[in-house]
């Protein structure tokens, strides 16, 4: 009956991983027809961009001067800080002054008290819209945008139906790490079920909607005493039934350099916000997560007691093991042949994190699965120096601030974002 069991599940596993490889395959497909179109896009029409910053981010200065050369023709821009004496001020302000044909300002939105800080930044920018603003773009301060990226975000707003458009991020390990290799793979594969349709999460680090829809939606209200400003977004969307289009082009490059315990952190952090604010995907993520290691665990038993006792054939496990690992091989290699695509500028930097995705499945697989088992428990994560409590309802509970100027902090790197060698700012890690 155990062994019966077995069979349906690794039925299964297999079905559902064949499936997820074709789904792969045209999502390449569909990557590749849109970044060939990436220079026909010429949409009308004035655009606030509203880009939060809070610390020094990988590369900071090199993410921000991208927004300020876009290749749109009618854009503002808004940095938006806690304070003056966040770090990225000074940043922030020496670009404002080295580019004074674009219309950029800083603004200051203080400390958040009943919501995460960035919600709390995104709240007071958009607290009053500039007249003849026609769309509102919103960036992370950890992604880079190629020239394309704003018009390319909003060039199918207006199709009826849609309620937003969004990108995604890829990352670009800062150094050859395990850490660094496997949150690129586990990103990587996230990043391939944004394809076609409209059935989408909304990014919060590269998306758009149409000021008007902004302001019949209430997203500004909707965000008050919430830590996610994406996830929100993407609850509204779909209790409206409006498609969240993925825009191809709108790939942002985002550094990347962690250790084995901020990765750990980071992933507990994604995945418990997920938990809150999108419960239904995250039960999903980890059922199937379990899943795939109860079969590959059922597997491995049954094949070393098939040696020795031979009650059932050793052939089943190890095909059913062989199967499911190379589908998960080719599945990688479909999605990181997309490099060329998105970013071909780094496809020999990536070279070693591509080939990890590719070969080192099993150990991607379970260091995800502890992601998604481990923000099963706490309400509670430390996030850019801030550290929130959240209700079940998703309400944020608690913010203590740690420390007042909440640097982030990295190693001092050079990355080609452009095919230009820039220096990133040195910056130091937080305690």
């Amino acid at each position: 009956m155990l062994f019966n069991a077995y069979l349906i599940l690794a039925a299964l596993l297999l079905t559902y991983s064949l499936l997820t490889t074709l789904f792969t395959w045209e999502n390449r497909r569909f990557v590749r027809s849109r970044m060939r179109e990436l220079h026909a896009y010429t949409p009308q029409g004035r655009v606030a961009i509203y880009a939060p910053c809070k610390g020094i981010d990988l590369e900071l200065e090199n993410n921000l001067r991208a927004l300020l050369r876009q290749d749109y023709h009618d854009f503002e821009v808004y940095f938006v800080l806690e304070s003056t004496a966040d770090p990225a001020c000074e940043v922030v302000r020496r670009l404002i002054a080295e580019h004074p044909q674009i219309a950029a300002r800083l603004l200051i939105a203080g400390r958040a008290t009943d919501c995460g800080q960035k919600v709390h930044n995104l709240r007071h920018a958009t607290a009053e819209i500039p007249a003849g603003v026609k769309y509102l773009a919103f960036v992370d301060s950890d992604a880079c945008p190629r020239p394309e990226w704003l018009r390319s975000l909003i060039l199918r707003l207006d199709r009826p139906g849609v309620g937003a458009a969004t990108g995604y991020r890829w990352f670009i390990p800062a150094r050859p790490s395990l850490a660094n290799h496997l949150l690129y793979a586990i990103n990587s594969s996230i990043a391939l079920f944004f394809g076609a349709g409209g059935n989408h999460l909304v990014w919060g680090g590269s998306w758009a909607i149409r000021r008007e829809m902004f302001e019949t939606l209430a997203v500004r209200d909707a965000w008050k005493g919430t830590l996610s400003d994406d996830l929100v977004v993407s609850r509204i969307m779909r209790r409206r039934r409006l498609r969240v289009l993925f825009q191809p082009p709108c790939m942002v490059a985002s550094p990347l350099d962690h250790d084995l315990r901020s990765m750990c952190g980071f992933l507990r952090r994604q995945y418990l916000i997920g938990r809150f604010y999108a419960s239904n995907l995250w039960l999903t993520g980890l059922g199937l997560s379990l899943l795939t290691w109860m079969v590959l665990v059922a597997s491995l038993a049954i094949a070393v007691s098939a040696t020795f006792v031979r009650t059932v054939p050793l052939w089943i496990p190890v095909a059913v093991f062989a199967a499911h690992y190379a589908l998960n091989a080719f599945r990688a290699a479909i999605r990181q042949s997309l490099v060329h695509s998105y970013f071909p500028s780094f496809a020999s930097a990536l070279r070693r994190a591509r080939w990890f995705d590719v070969w080192a499945g099993p150990l991607i697989g379970l260091v995800n699965m502890a992601g998604l088992v481990g923000a099963m428990f706490g309400h509670g994560f430390l996030w850019r120096g801030i550290r929130y409590r959240l209700r079940r309802d998703g309400q944020v509970d608690a913010v203590r601030h740690q420390n007042s100027s909440a640097e982030i902090v990295a190693r001092s790197q050079v990355f080609v974002l452009d095919r230009t060698p820039v220096r990133a700012v040195p910056w130091k890690r937080a305690g």
